[in-house]
């Protein structure tokens, strides 16, 4: 990829437009959640506070998803203050949020970005009202109609973007069908992992992270991006090239930092994975890696509801000493370097190109 030779000040421009991007973003969720609080209060002041919980989970993030798709949306030739491209970055935020609190609710995760997660959160408001009943049921249907409720505003904050066409619609149907399956993939892995053949597990697991988080981490929001402002189909696949191969490095990394990463940084414990379960490609290639001893304690033991600290250290040894930590990183670099390899390859401004080779950057070079 040939960048100017005043790359410092192309960097100035990239850095700058996505602030402006992710500002504008940020103000959009804020009213619309406002007015969506207001339209909640007519109903019955109580409920606002599920409308408040998703608020408080859009304030935080590094809204990569709609970076993703403002640079598609920008290589496409779309305009850069478009207030569309503002709407769906908003809209694939909630898309986000609603996907983090049903998958804390169904990993069972006590926090998210240093703070409770949103049925922990419910769960706490039970009990700091005295509520009667179960303070943990009461935490779990909160979280879960609250989940419904952001992707339903998803819904209808991209519904009502006035360029919408269709190939941007059938791109936006199609995340939400992969996402679910993804989902549900993992969680029967997460069950049914034991009993599988160890020899497929890789490939499971990869297939896991495609449908799971990849697509809609990177690929999908870069083609939103796209479509919306009207890309060739040659365009979009150059640009699937680039981005799905990033979205496995991104995911692959995060599943790195679920085991090893420092839980003052990515606001989780460390070992949460472990103790959740996840059958990543780290647990995958241990389970090819290392002795049968030490497979069958991953197999019984990952995930335990009684997994004590000490086990935690075990497995966490497992997987850096039988080369599970090392077969990952390699994946990482090898799907970044192919990222990188169609990077090159998209044929769009030297503007556009900077702004993928920053949002490159952030999600490959990453501690949290």
């Amino acid at each position: 990829m040939s960048m100017p030779e005043n790359t410092s000040s192309l960097e100035s421009e990239v850095q700058g437009l996505s602030r402006v991007f992710t500002d504008a973003v940020a103000r959009k969720l804020e009213d619309f959640l406002e007015a969506k609080n207001q339209e909640v209060s007519s109903i019955t002041t109580s409920a606002t506070e599920i409308v408040n919980a998703i608020r408080d989970l859009t304030r935080g993030g590094k809204r990569l998803r709609p970076l993703f798709a403002y640079w598609g949306f920008l290589g496409a030739g779309g305009d850069p203050s478009s207030p569309d491209a503002v709407q769906l970055g908003a809209a694939l935020e909630l898309f986000q949020a609603a996907a983090l609190i049903h998958d804390d609710i169904i990993d069972n995760s006590d926090t998210r970005r240093g703070r409770p997660s949103v049925h922990k959160h419910f769960e706490a408001q039970h009990q700091s009202l005295g509520l009667s009943g179960s303070a943990e049921h009461y935490g779990m249907a909160s979280a879960i109609l609250t989940g419904d409720l952001c992707l339903s505003l998803s819904e209808e904050l991209f519904a009502s973007i006035p360029s919408v066409n269709a190939p941007t619609r059938e791109i936006f149907n199609r995340m939400r069908t992969q996402v679910m399956a993804g989902q549900y993939l993992d969680v029967l892995e997460e069950s049914a992992g034991p009993a599988y053949d160890p020899a497929e597990a890789v490939k499971r697991a990869r297939t896991i992270v495609r449908f799971k988080s990849a697509k809609y981490s990177t690929e999908n929001p870069f083609l939103l991006g796209g479509a919306l402002a009207q890309a060739s189909a040659p365009l979009l696949e150059s640009y699937s090239a680039f981005a799905l191969p990033l979205g496995e490095a991104f995911q692959l990394r995060d599943d790195v930092l679920g085991v090893f990463g420092d839980p003052a940084i990515t606001g989780k414990p460390a070992g949460d994975d472990l103790r959740e379960g996840k059958r990543t490609e780290l647990i995958a290639h241990a389970l090819s890696l290392t002795t049968a001893a030490n497979q069958d304690f991953i197999q019984t033991r990952l995930g335990a509801t009684d997994l004590s600290d000490a086990e935690v250290q075990k497995l966490s040894e497992i997987l850096r000493d039988s080369g599970a930590l090392e077969a990952t990183e390699q994946s990482i670099s090898e799907l970044t370097e192919q990222s990188l390899e169609a990077l090159g390859k998209i044929p769009v401004s030297s503007l556009a190109l900077g702004g993928m080779k920053f949002l490159s950057d952030a999600v490959t070079k990453r501690s949290k």
